[in-house]
């Protein structure tokens, strides 16, 4: 987060209502720079500041305070939305900043590590702590050294162990996880080979590979295979580290919003994000990645809600599909045919079979995809010209039961066929939430003969499930 002032609620990690059930279980990460300046108001000492706006001050704001009446509201809110929260902390606290801008001295933990108590005390339920915002590497701002980071993440580690060592087996004990930073293989190396392999659960990184949100060319990356293509270098890299390093944590997208500076509206918050999305949420499967945050549920041009009507954006019913249809086996997934079809499979989530997610960037060509599952997926495509946009679809009726011979699919298009529209459709029916009750839309596939192609539209998302395919690795899927 570049300038926003702490707890708001700026990333989601597959959810008001029914738009939150409809993730659940889900992940709610609270943080951004100024965590890493935050003071906890304690039993003993009271908060006396709140953030302000300052030119003058590292981050643009003065140092704030967290006041524990705020953090009981959070938790009630969290207790009632059913969220797994990740809180990140202050890593700043202690630390001086040197001539070259650097970070020096160890982590002052005494305030977090009173929060965490009263935390503990007030039987609050924390999924994660996380240690510092965007301070690996380089950093944003100020930077930590990869061995300081170690040994902080260790003293981090050790207060959490002890902190909830008084409630035995009657609540899990959260994770640890760090550094939420830039992926910085030579960084990271060297903190994740110092720290102790039981100290740290999650190496989280974050990701804005597309530049930023003022930049008047982030449609020309989304659409491009080849710059989606190099998107996988942090994931694949990260993954190398882990295995060699032989730690035992795992990796996670700590945040993610795509174009930094707030995104682009129109863009980020518009259909055409889906495409960047989704690839984004399949090729980091792919790495074994194991949560993905988006950046974020409401705030700036990137939120799944619009920030002033609440209403969802299209990534949202991108995001509830994915969570609806994809499990957490990957499949290894081959593609012949035009670079424009971006292609992911998965077993099928709490079913039987596959679910392919097919991507389609070219907007004048459909594409008429076969797949075969004999060893691996793999998928070929036949192409046509595209003479007429609109499609129409055969609905499948509400509870109708499997049918062997039959897959069912589900077409994401933007209203009006404009890429930057804020509407999306469903298997060409506009999704929209129920003015009177809240609630989400029925989000209903269509059926298609398992012989027939799978035909994907130009500019057009398709989730495609067959029950009625064996893949071994899908056998204990749940």
């Amino acid at each position: 987060m570049k300038g926003c002032p702490l707890i708001l609620f700026k990333f989601i990690c597959f959810g008001f209502g029914s738009i939150f059930a409809a993730f659940s279980p889900l992940k709610i990460r609270l943080g951004g720079t100024l965590q890493n300046k935050v003071i906890y108001e304690t039993q003993q000492q009271a908060c006396t500041a709140s953030f302000i706006k300052s030119s003058s001050e590292m981050f643009g704001f003065s140092q704030g305070c967290l006041a524990l009446s705020r953090w009981d509201e959070l938790n009630t809110f969290f207790r009632e939305a059913g969220a797994e929260v990740i809180f990140g902390l202050n890593a700043l606290n202690g630390r001086t900043i040197a001539s070259d801008g650097s970070a020096k001295g160890a982590w002052n933990s005494s305030n977090a590590e009173a929060l965490i108590r009263y935390t503990v005390n007030k039987n609050f339920t924390i999924f994660g702590w996380e240690l510092g915002n965007e301070l690996s590497g380089s950093g944003i701002g100020t930077s930590v050294a990869p061995d300081q980071y170690a040994s902080d993440i260790t003293n981090l580690h050790d207060i959490v162990r002890k902190t909830y060592a008084s409630l035995g087996k009657r609540k899990k004990k959260p994770l640890v996880l760090a550094p939420g930073g830039f992926y910085d293989a030579n960084w990271l190396t060297e903190f994740i080979n110092k720290t102790p392999k039981n100290s740290l659960q999650v190496v989280t990184h974050h990701i804005y590979n597309l530049g930023p949100g003022d930049d008047t060319h982030l449609i020309d990356r989304i659409l491009d295979p080849s710059y989606l293509d190099g998107g996988s270098s942090p994931f694949s890299g990260l993954q190398g580290i882990l295995k060699s390093s032989g730690s035992s944590a795992v990796a996670w997208v700590g945040e993610a919003g795509g174009a930094y500076n707030s995104g682009h509206n129109l863009v980020t918050n518009a259909f055409v994000f889906s495409f960047w999305y989704l690839d984004q949420l399949g090729m980091a499967s792919s790495y074994n990645t194991k949560t993905y945050c988006r950046q974020s549920l409401v705030g700036g041009n990137y939120g799944l809600l619009n920030p002033t009507t609440f209403v969802p954006n299209p990534d949202y019913y991108s995001a509830l599909l994915w969570h609806r249809l994809m499990g957490t086996k990957v499949l290894s997934t081959s593609f012949s045919g035009t670079k424009k079809i971006r292609a992911y499979a998965h077993c099928s989530k709490k079913s039987q079979g596959i679910t392919i997610l097919l991507i389609n960037l070219d907007g004048n060509t459909i594409a008429n995809v076969h797949v075969s599952t004999e060893n691996a997926i793999t998928i070929q495509t036949a192409q046509q010209h595209h003479q007429n946009r609109r499609s129409e679809f055969a609905r499948m009726a509400k509870g109708s039961k499997v049918n062997a011979h039959v897959r069912e699919e589900y077409h994401l298009t933007a209203g009006g066929d404009d890429l930057h529209s804020q509407t999306v459709l469903l298997n060409g029916k506009v999704l929209a939430v129920n003015n009177t009750s809240g609630s989400i839309p029925s989000m209903e596939p269509v059926e298609a003969r398992l012989s027939d192609p799978i035909t994907i539209a130009p500019f057009s998302i398709v989730f495609a499930h067959i029950a009625n395919v064996t893949v071994p690795a899908c056998m204990s899927n749940s």
